[in-house]
């Protein structure tokens, strides 16, 4: 009888451990489609947002926290032409760009010249641009929408943004 109830504690106990953990989850699942799905409102959360090195999402009052590929940077970039927000870490749940749904030609190309980026890309209903890039590198961005155009230095260094909202086309 004593071993049962020992038996039962240690499972109960193992059990109580998986239901609260809040380790990092990257590892079952691909953390570059669960971005996507949470940008395009295809899954929801209270909160998802995503800095340099991880996404955070909270969800029925837990906190979840994915660890981003070592290789490559998310960054989102909300081109405007007359409202933008002061962003550093994209929240995918939150942030809100004024040109949703529009088609931009998206130029990427790093220091040494060598094109990362070169193709039309269309915003999603909250008027970002998902991109990624190349870890621990500066980019020139260049973004055209009709006869409207900016470039910006954008770079993929430990704890740089991950939300640009300064790119004003003019």
């Amino acid at each position: 009888m004593k071993n049962r109830i020992v038996f039962v504690c240690v499972f109960l106990l193992v059990i109580l451990a998986a239901c609260n953990s809040n380790t990092d989850q990257s590892s079952e699942v691909d953390v570059k489609s669960l971005i996507h799905d949470y940008s395009t409102d295809q899954i929801s959360a209270t909160s998802a947002s995503v800095d340099s090195s991880q996404l955070v999402v909270e969800k029925d009052n837990k906190e979840v926290n994915y660890d981003l590929p070592d290789d490559e940077f998310y960054v989102s970039i909300a081109p405007f032409i007359n409202e933008t927000h002061p962003c550093t870490f994209h929240s995918l749940t939150g942030c809100q760009g004024e040109l949703v749904n529009t088609p931009f030609e998206v130029y990427i190309e790093d220091s040494n010249g060598n094109v990362i980026i070169d193709d039309s890309i269309e915003s999603f209903d909250n008027g970002f641009i998902d991109l990624w890039l190349p870890r621990d590198q500066e980019f020139k961005a260049i973004i055209t929408l009709d006869d409207k155009q900016v470039e910006s230095t954008i770079s993929t260094f430990k704890d740089d943004p991950t939300c640009i909202t300064t790119m004003q086309l003019i």
